[in-house]
């Protein structure tokens, strides 16, 4: 499966600070067994953001998106709401499955915003900031991600069953 990752960083964008979030997405998508294919780094820009989702979606057909950054409370915070805004399809329970884990942690996983959308073939999930919660997230969902991508890209039926030989 191809993936992208996204980081969004007024401060990474600017060299202002190292994106250790984004290194971190793409290593643990690698050991998933995950081809990393595009990398980028962008500001808080909800236009800019909604353009590369399309672009990887579209044009780069990514199975999978994970973006990293932008989804707390802050006023340039806007990955939410362009992740949303390309969506073709709602998949809430990707997120609500990393609040429900992180929560178990720390009582401020309740402040993630983050979504989970689908676009036409590619799934988008939006994933904290940090390091630390990034992992977190990663190792609770990663493991049941690629049935879900089976199923979107239709390898897969909902039970499992092979759909390439019916």
């Amino acid at each position: 499966m191809k993936a992208a990752v996204v980081t969004l960083s007024d401060k990474g964008f600017r060299n202002e600070r190292e994106d250790k979030s984004g290194e971190l997405v793409q290593m643990m998508l690698k050991e998933a067994g995950y081809e990393v294919a595009e990398y980028r780094l962008l500001p808080d820009e909800q236009t800019q953001i909604e353009t590369v989702l399309k672009e990887l979606s579209d044009e780069k057909e990514m199975d999978l998106i994970l973006t990293t950054g932008g989804t707390g409370f802050s006023q340039r915070d806007c990955t939410p709401e362009a992740t949303m805004n390309v969506a073709t399809r709602n998949a809430p329970g990707i997120a609500e499955a990393m609040r429900y884990a992180s929560l178990a942690i720390t009582p401020r996983a309740m402040l993630s915003r983050g979504v989970s959308v689908i676009r036409n073939q590619t799934l988008i999930i939006n994933l904290p900031g940090s390091p630390k919660a990034v992992k977190e997230n990663l190792e609770y969902i990663l493991p049941t991600l690629s049935h879900g991508l089976e199923i979107l890209k239709g390898v897969t039926g909902e039970c499992g069953i092979s759909l390439k030989e019916t």
